[in-house]
């Protein structure tokens, strides 16, 4: 295992899933712009490690969202027992969590309790749900980096030094995107293009791409001459949506194309998550899933989340300005009532483009990997 040097200083980085794995090479990619004398350790995908971070472990393939972690204990449990040693038995000078905040606290403990400062790069999303935490963060970090606007007076309000630093999904976007704004004036639902996008998470996956295959096919029936894309987060995610292909589906698919994908279909039906943001950032209308163990929701999870909407898109214009199934839990039939009438409106579908445009255009003044490195560059001194 590699040593930071005496004139390098060592950062530590955890990340648990595709989105935070290409935050973090991002980011280790800005600091080395930058000349930062710094070596990277850490767990994470391979877009870090292609980066020029160590990866102790590849924990990208893992990644789980909600109730879907408890299978997954005994490995994170062993993984963090990895951690702390390493953080015990090696000189670190700063440490770096990225999303994943069920681990991530972990690791930040750790941290603590090896006398290592920790930035939180992208917020635990509190103000929706497990509010009760906020103690937690408090003690544990040292400097918030968040990515949505509406989060930094809401952490400094009760007292995490925090602060907003753009968003990494829209660094290499240019500030005017009124290029990108649609026009539907001529458009029909029978010759639409659109794009499935199931998520990058193999849970996500197993609960979202067979209903939204059997979206699609009720479309088609509708609209023979309607086209579909499935967008697909790596080649390995791109075989595991072939190889689950409902029959009498047919489909192109994309690799790591959701932007360029959302600017090139007329509609999207999208797994909810980061993915939202850049199909936002396309000015591509859009409907958007996500499903979840339903006794557990009716008994549990309706009572801890507390925001009026609960995607992405939606809580960034504070309005309902694209349909969200949050959660759904069987029937695909409100789903594809309204996606059908948002495809027969065409006047709607240009009013959404443009104001998903205008929503996103102002996040793009800042570039959040340099922002963050700039942090990162001031706590190592």
């Amino acid at each position: 295992m590699s040593m930071a040097t005496a004139k390098n200083k060592c950062v530590f980085v955890s990340a648990n899933d595709p989105s935070a794995d290409v935050h973090c090479a991002g980011l280790i990619a800005a600091l080395r712009r930058g000349g930062a004398p710094v070596e990277f350790v850490g767990i994470g995908g391979p877009k870090m490690a292609a980066a020029g971070c160590e990866l102790l472990e590849n924990t990208v393939g893992r990644a789980v969202m909600g109730y879907n972690v408890i299978a997954h204990l005994g490995h994170y449990y062993a993984l963090m027992r990895r951690v702390w040693t390493y953080l015990r038995d090696h000189p670190v000078d700063l440490v770096i969590v990225c999303d994943s905040p069920s681990f991530n606290f972990h690791v930040a403990k750790a941290a603590k309790k090896a006398g290592v400062k920790t930035v939180f790069y992208v917020a635990p999303q509190l103000w929706a749900w497990g509010g009760w935490r906020i103690g937690k963060l408090r003690r544990l970090c040292d400097r918030l980096c968040c990515i949505l606007p509406f989060e930094e007076p809401w952490f400094r309000q009760r007292g995490v030094d925090t602060v907003f630093v753009g968003n990494p999904l829209l660094d290499r976007l240019p500030s005017d995107l009124s290029g990108l704004r649609k026009d539907y004036s001529r458009f029909e639902p029978r010759d639409a293009g659109i794009a499935l996008m199931p998520g990058s998470r193999s849970a996500e996956i197993g609960t979202l791409w067979r209903p939204m295959q059997e979206i699609a096919k009720r479309l088609k029936q509708k609209y023979p001459g309607m086209s579909f894309v499935a967008v697909a987060a790596s080649e390995e995610r791109r075989r595991l949506l072939e190889q689950t292909q409902v029959p009498g589906f047919a489909c192109e698919y994309s690799v790591d194309t959701v932007r360029a994908t959302a600017a090139s279909v007329d509609f999207s039906i999208v797994a909810s998550g980061s993915a939202t943001l850049e199909v936002a950032s396309s000015g591509c209308p859009m409907a958007i899933m996500y499903q979840t163990n339903p006794v557990l929701w009716h008994f549990i999870g309706r009572w801890l989340v507390r925001p009026k909407f609960f995607t992405l898109v939606n809580l960034l214009a504070d309005r309902r300005l694209v349909p969200e199934f949050m959660p759904y839990f069987a029937s695909i039939e409100p789903i594809i009532r309204t996606i059908d009438g948002c495809l027969q409106d065409g006047d709607l579908l240009t009013r959404t483009s443009r104001e998903l445009i205008d929503m996103v255009e102002p996040m793009t003044r800042k570039r959040a990997s340099e922002e963050v490195a700039g942090v990162v560059t001031e706590m190592l001194r």
